[in-house]
């Protein structure tokens, strides 16, 4: 498993490492994919200020209230899984 680092800064700006991909996002949750789980920012404002998938680099700003971790499973992302909670 690949270590990942996340750095939260006054629950307002966070920065994940080994990002693969973002699934979807808007103001309320960032659906991302790590290099082995999958990981749910939610909150408030949220938008990405910067993105750097070569780097596996995340950065994004809000009001930060929670993360989630999901695991993969058959090769899924992390949006296939969510969206059925999200109808």
């Amino acid at each position: 498993m690949e270590n990942h680092c996340i750095e939260i800064e006054n629950k307002k700006r966070i920065c994940v490492t080994e990002v693969t991909s973002v699934e979807a996002f808007d103001e309320e949750t960032i659906l991302t994919n790590l290099r082995e789980e999958g990981l749910i920012i939610s909150g408030k404002n949220l938008h990405i200020e910067a993105l750097d998938l070569e780097e596996g680099k995340l950065v994004a700003e809000g009001e930060i209230e929670s993360l989630s971790y999901t695991k993969k499973k058959n090769g899924k992302g992390i949006f296939d899984r969510f969206s059925r909670f999200k109808r």
